[in-house]
């Protein structure tokens, strides 16, 4: 086994490589752009070296910065984690050349299925199940709208060295594949360095399921079951799960069975996954293999109590698997979501800046946080936007669903926004736990994140009460001790809608482990609240009427004393708390007005202008696209919301732009 090991990436999955590189005695070396100089992952690892700029490009992705980094520290082998040069065959042969172990696949593997068109044919001849569609490169868009028609809509346009969402458009139509091609061109030449294009069949109603498989360098192969992955957005995965509750007994071993076959048909080493696309009646067709760790390989080693990275790095020291496939063992359920810098409210746009507040769930057992992420850490825009990883295990599938519920209400995270939100709201959907669902929901359900504008009927009058309460623990109602006050919470947006409740504190002045509340709605129900001492900024766990109740409620930032922020279970409403007769003198306040009228279009996220369609003097409609922007590697159209005329326009192509700043200003058209 190594003695000292390079890690070849930042944030998560650095530090969660370090953690089982400890256990086996192994020292670290991180590395680190100007960007992560202070990010937990460098201040984790035994040594640091810094490999240049924050653009990955000039860092995480310079092969020679890299090697580098391994000469002067002497690491014997590098883990390349997932993402950047984790899938590079030139990088994998640079190391080899230089006499340093790559925790990998060889490199020869990684080109064969690396390219999406040469590991079509590899795995027909393996004898996988493959999507019907054009193996051969397409020139122009116009020869993609030819082999559209061909082989029938929908079909998929993907790049052909693509991944994670990026080089990959679904087309209905012609218009939609003559579009299509240009933008996964495009896309994949900045992203990939390689503009090749190829259309399969798209599959309609389909479900992401993938199969981990683990291979030794003495010709042992086996596959650790699946992982279910169909919750996705922008084709990039949200929630996983293992196993699959869809999937028969028959088909999963199918799968496995060949995925091994794949593996074996490309010698392959170390972990890698085999993804399929599979259809409602369970038929499956072979999509690609990640030719790495994947990022919901936790959700995989919980049910089998294996350490995935512990076996990549004693697979590359040339140690033989130890158990067959009768051996691997499938013991209850796992469900991983994925955190990102993401605020689900705005269409799911990066947020970044820095994390004033991380909290993870604390004091539940069958929980585990894989993160590189902690108080202070900055979120910077030259990167995935993936914070964390919240994953759950119990005996069964339920009971899993209740624990991921519960763990995200007390996840907190201040400072920027998060996926959270979204994730509290799908994993209580209905059609989640009735494993209803297929990659193509969250676009049906949720097509602009989360509304937070429509939300005020979904809180229990629980909630409203356990805001009013925290309104009075806050200082604000001190006559609450006493006796019962009559108060209204009601919504920031529109204050005329609202809770009316009548709250008395209980024990004011006893030394109870709990603060005690008794609050009668306008009906008059009455509901107890009791909220634990000694809480995490933010998160009140409670009890409302015996059952446990948790959210997270903080003052609303540079709003008035009596403005707070409610998140729980997919809801996130502003809301303000007044006694009765001041919210009916607030009604009569006059609404503020917009200076100008609103007409203006801003940036909605930090990041880098890469186009603008207008100048002065353009009209534009509603709906118009405007400009894109791009940020932690995706692009992101900006959108007219109004018709108007360009009076002003502040940025141009090239130049970085913060959250807010304006773009655009208008003039209404005559």
């Amino acid at each position: 086994m190594f003695t000292k090991l390079l890690i070849a990436n930042r944030g998560e999955i650095a530090c969660r490589i370090m953690r089982t590189a400890r256990r086996l005695g192994i020292a670290t070396v991180a590395v680190y752009s100007d960007a992560d100089r202070h990010a937990q992952h460098v201040r984790l690892a035994d040594e640091a070296v810094r490999i240049g700029p924050a653009p990955s490009r000039n860092s995480y992705l310079n092969i020679e910065a890299i090697l580098q980094a391994c000469r002067q520290t002497g690491a014997q082998a590098v883990h390349p984690g997932y993402g950047f040069l984790s899938e590079n065959a030139a990088f994998a042969q640079a190391l080899e050349d230089a006499g340093i172990v790559f925790v990998g696949p060889r490199a020869d593997a990684i080109r064969a299925m690396g390219d999406k068109i040469a590991s079509r044919l590899v795995a027909q001849k393996a004898g996988v199940n493959t999507i019907p569609g054009h193996d051969a490169v397409i020139d122009s868009a116009e020869e993609a709208v030819e082999i559209a028609r061909g082989i029938g809509y929908p079909v998929m346009i993907k790049a052909s060295a693509g991944g994670g969402g990026k080089g990959l458009r679904v087309a209905y139509d012609d218009a939609q594949a003559l579009s299509g091609f240009q933008s996964c061109r495009s896309e994949a030449m900045r992203s990939f360095g390689d503009d090749r294009i190829f259309i399969e069949k798209y599959i309609e109603q389909p479900r992401h399921i993938e199969i981990q498989v683990l291979a030794d360098a003495h010709g042992n192969a086996v596959y650790l079951w699946e992982r279910e992955c169909s919750l996705q957005r922008r084709h990039q995965k949200l929630i996983e799960e293992a196993p699959s509750a869809f999937l028969s007994e028959p088909t999963r071993k199918a799968m496995g069975e060949q995925a091994v076959a794949l593996a074996h048909a490309v010698d392959y080493l170390t972990a890698g996954t085999v993804e399929f696309v599979v259809g409602k009646d369970q038929s499956f067709y072979f999509l690609e293999m990640n030719t790495r760790l994947q990022v919901e390989h936790p959700v995989t080693e919980a049910i089998t109590g294996l350490d995935l990275v512990e076996w990549m790095l004693r697979a590359a020291a040339g140690e033989p698997l130890t158990f067959g496939q009768e051996d691997i063992p499938r013991n209850g359920w796992a469900i991983e979501c994925r955190i990102n810098a993401e605020d689900p409210y705005h269409d799911n746009l990066p947020s970044t800046g820095r994390v004033t507040l991380f909290q993870p769930p604390e004091g539940m057992d069958g929980v585990r946080v894989d993160s590189g992420v902690t108080h202070g850490s900055d979120i910077p825009v030259h990167y995935d936007p993936m914070m964390a990883k919240l994953i759950v295990h119990a005996p069964d599938r339920k009971q899993a669903i209740a624990r991921m519920a519960e763990a995200i209400d007390r996840f907190v995270i201040r400072g920027v926004d998060s996926s959270l939100p979204l994730q509290a709201e799908l994993i209580r959907h209905p059609a989640f736990a009735a494993c209803d669902f297929d990659t193509g929901f969250l676009q049906a359900h949720y097509p602009a994140g989360l509304r937070a504008d429509v939300q005020f009927d979904g809180m229990s009058d629980a909630l409203a009460a356990l805001v009013a309460a925290k309104h009075c623990l806050d200082g604000s109602l001190h006559a609450a001790r006493d006796e019962e006050i009559r108060l209204a919470v009601y919504s920031v947006a529109d204050p005329k809608t609202c809770r009316l409740l009548a709250l008395k504190r209980e024990n004011p002045d006893t030394n109870d482990a709990r603060i005690r509340f008794t609050v009668r709605t306008k009906a008059g129900t009455q509901i107890r609240i009791a909220i634990a001492r000694g809480q995490v900024a933010g998160l009140l766990c409670a009890e409302a009427d015996g059952k446990p109740l948790a959210a997270q409620i903080v003052q609303l930032p540079g709003a008035k004393g009596y403005e707070y922020r409610l998140q729980q279970a997919g809801l996130r409403l502003d809301l303000g708390v007044l006694s009765q007769a001041s919210h009916q003198a607030l009604l009569y306040m006059p609404a503020p007005e917009s200076k100008d009228g609103g007409l203006r279009i801003s940036v909605p996220m930090a990041g880098v202008l890469l186009s603008i369609a207008v100048k002065e003097g353009d009209e534009i409609h509603a709906g118009d696209v405007v400009g894109v922007v791009e940020a932690m590697k995706m692009e992101h159209a900006i959108t007219a919301q109004a018709d108007g005329r360009v009076t002003e326009v502040n940025f141009q192509p090239g130049q970085r732009a913060g959250s807010g700043d304006v773009l655009l200003r208008l003039s209404a058209l005559s």
